[in-house]
This record gives structure tokens, C-alpha cells and sequence, in this order.
């Protein structure tokens, strides 16, 4: 079955998750992406746990699919293979520390003057220029900067999100910026220079706080779980020990959770709750009746009550709890890939039903293929390993 990229090649100069989210998406859709790491050790999210099988759990997210090169891109006898790759290349991706690519005369507009086509997809923290350019950004610290910290937690405390939003956000924005490249390029025969930055990328998620809080206006509270301005909204307590997550959005679902679920129909005409600023300012006295009705109730009992007034809901589940989902079992959203350390199970991509699901390569376990294709002779590859380039 042929897949929408087949016949593109992607070379990536890359590490951690941004870069690597970014070209596995694009290997999901038929690209064959050629991955450059380190001789040794490789890329060093393959050392950030041991979870899976004794690989690690960002690793095998982030790389099924691709090929493993390992070269050591400083050394001049990487220059010739590199020229080599990128003859034959489409999309050239890199997130390699500040101004390297440049030194490496891997820039794009340095490349371009030999390779008109190619596309050249810079990834960073901050951009490429800037009074931010150099410095150094990881997940957590551009969750601080782009301001998101400051309205997710508690009242006490602002927290970072529990998965990699700041590098998930680049990636995204860089695989929808390389396949509009693409597209382009189809009508203009040209390449071109994208450069995504994980400050710009989270800042743009981050336009609703920001707007709320327009022109010196007041932010969104830190609202831990629940909305930071629509109430009822998020997690309640159940008398079984459980907690369900519900959400209302008008005042038909608030009448209707007032009589259905609560059992109290006169509670949706209280002068305190009578619209949603007024239950969002009084909160802690509407809580405390919500917890109470909950209190005599199951969680099972509470969802069956809130499915009936046809309020929206969920489970607040664990992990062990999303691996045996019924809706992903039921959808057959779930198939296996090959790792170095067996078949592990991944998720399809959303909205992909006949994703590319290839193994997590092992470091370097393409190299010499990729060597002899690049035009390199057994002598030359061996001298290669003997030197330490690859």
C-alpha cells in the first residue's frame, strides 16, 4: 500500500524529542528518514530511562521507523558522505545546539547554493536570531518562559505539564511546516528554510491566557484540575474513594445537572449560581454541595446520573488504565513494532489507519548500507570505523 511521503527522504541531524517527533510523524507517512547519531552512544534520549524492556520510553516513542547512521558529523571525513546523503535528499532536519549547523556549513543558506530542492527545517528553543538565540532550552524551562507554568497548578503553586508539551509543540509545528514545504516545492521546483522554535511554538498554545489577560487584565487563576473559569468543571470525589471528571458549558447542562445529578432542581435558580461567573466566583460554596451529593453516591453511579442529564465526563485514569482503554481496543488502534529489545506495542498515529510501523532501530544499525549507497567502498567504510567517524 503506498503512503502519502513514499519516495522522500528525510536526513535528521537530531536528538531528545522535538527534532525526533517531528520525523517519525513523517516516517508514519511513508518518508524514509535517515537518523545521524553520535558513534557510541547516539542520540542521548536513548539513555533518559530504561522502561521499556531496557530501552528507553522516549526513545521508542520518538524513533520507530527510522534508519540508524552514526557519524561523527565534526570530522572532515563526514563531510564527503554528508554531500553525498543530501544529493539525494528532500528534507534536511536539525536540532543540533545553537549556530553548529552553521559551523558545519549545514545551513540552509549554504546548502541551497548546491542543492536548489532541499528543504531545511531548523528547530530550536528560541530561533535563530534573536537576544534569546543561545540560549539553552529544555522542555521544562520554555514551559516557564512561554508563560504556561504561570496558570497551570494550584492557587500555591504553578507546575509543568506531566509530558514534554514545549518539545511535542515544536515537533508538531515543524512536521505541518515540512509537509507544506513539500507542497510548495511541488509548485515552485524551490526549497526553503523553516525555523521553528519551541518558545514560538508554545506561545501560540498559549494565545487563550493570553488574551484573557489583554491589556494588563488579570490572568486566568490556577485552577489545578478544574477550569479556571467555568465551574462546575473538573475532578469531584465520589463515596467509593474513586473521582470522576465532569464539565458543564451552558445553563441548559447546568439546570440539568442540578436536576438530574444533584437532585436539587431549585439549585439552578440560587442567587449565588444562577450563571456561571456567579457558581466560578462562589465555587468553594458550590463544591462543598457537589461533594456532598457525590459523597452518598459510587463513581459508577455518579457517571450513570451525569450520562442521563447528558453531561460530559470522564474517568480520571492511570496509565494501566489507558494501555487497556476499551475505546482504543475497540477502534484497533494498537499494533506492534520491533525493537532491539523485541516486539513492543504502539499506538497508530490519530486519524492514520495504515501508518508505517517499522522497528526502533538500534544505534548505527544502518550504517554500513548506508555507506555503500552513499557510493562508499568496503575499504572506505572500514577505515571509517577504524578512525572513529562512524
Amino acid at each position: 500500500m503506498s503512503r502519502p511521503l513514499e519516495g522522500i527522504t528525510v536526513v535528521s541531524l537530531e536528538q531528545a524529542i522535538a527534532a525526533p517527533f517531528c520525523t517519525r510523524q513523517l516516517a508514519d507517512l511513508g518518508a524514509r528518514v535517515i537518523k545521524i547519531e553520535r558513534p557510541g552512544p547516539g542520540d542521548f534520549a536513548r539513555a533518559y530511562d530504561g522502561r521499556v524492556r531496557g530501552l528507553s520510553s522516549h526513545f521508542v516513542w520518538t524513533n520507530r521507523s527510522k534508519e540508524s547512521l552514526t557519524l561523527d558529523v565534526k570530522a572532515p571525513a563526514a563531510a564527503p558522505v554528508l554531500d553525498s546523503l543530501l544529493a539525494k535528499t528532500d528534507v534536511l532536519i536539525q536540532n543540533l545546539a545553537p549556530g553548529a549547523s552553521t559551523r558545519l556549513g549545514l545551513d540552509y543558506e549554504t546548502l541551497s547554493k548546491r542543492f536548489p530542492r532541499l528543504i531545511v527545517c531548523d528547530i530550536s528553543g528560541y530561533g535563530g536570531d534573536g537576544p534569546y538565540r543561545d540560549k539553552k532550552a529544555y522542555d521544562l524551562l520554555v514551559q516557564s518562559e512561554s508563560g504556561f507554568v504561570s496558570v497551570t497548578g494550584t492557587p500555591e503553586e504553578g507546575v509543568k505539564a506531566g509530558a514534554s508539551v514545549a518539545d511535542i509543540a515544536a515537533g508538531m509545528y515543524a512536521y505541518s511546516n515540512v509537509l507544506a514545504a513539500l507542497i510548495e516545492r511541488g509548485q515552485t521546483g524551490r526549497g526553503k528554510h523553516i525555523d521553528v522554535s519551541m518558545l514560538e511554538s508554545m506561545v501560540e498554545w498559549m494565545n487563550f491566557p493570553m488574551y484573557y489577560a489583554f491589556d494588563g487584565a488579570e490572568p486566568p487563576p490556577r485552577a489545578g484540575a478544574s477550569h479556571a473559569t467555568i465551574y462546575p468543571y473538573g475532578p469531584f470525589p465520589t463515596g467509593d474513594g474513586k473521582t470522576v471528571m465532569l464539565g458543564l458549558q451552558n445553563e441548559r447542562e447546568w439546570a440539568a445537572f442540578c436536576k438530574v445529578v444533584l437532585h436539587e432542581p431549585d439549585l439552578a435558580t440560587h442567587a449565588a449560581f444562577a450563571t456561571n461567573s456567579l457558581r466560578s466566583a462562589n465555587r468553594a460554596q458550590l463544591r462543598a454541595r457537589i461533594v456532598e451529593a457525590f459523597g452518598r453516591l459510587t463513581a459508577a453511579q455518579v457517571v450513570e446520573r451525569l450520562e442521563e442529564a447528558k453531561i460530559a465526563n470522564a474517568n480520571v485514569n492511570t496509565m494501566a488504565d489507558v494501555w487497556a482503554h476499551p475505546q482504543l481496543a475497540a477502534r484497533k488502534r494498537w499494533r506492534t513494532v520491533d525493537t532491539p529489545a523485541g516486539q513492543i506495542p504502539a499506538l497508530l498515529p490519530p486519524g492514520m489507519t495504515d501508518a508505517r510501523m517499522d522497528p526502533v532501530p538500534a544505534v548505527g544499525e544502518h550504517t554500513d548500507a548506508i555507506l555503500a549507497e552513499a557510493g562508499c567502498t568496503a575499504e572506505q567504510i572500514a577505515r571509517l570505523h577504524a578512525d572513529g567517524v562512524v
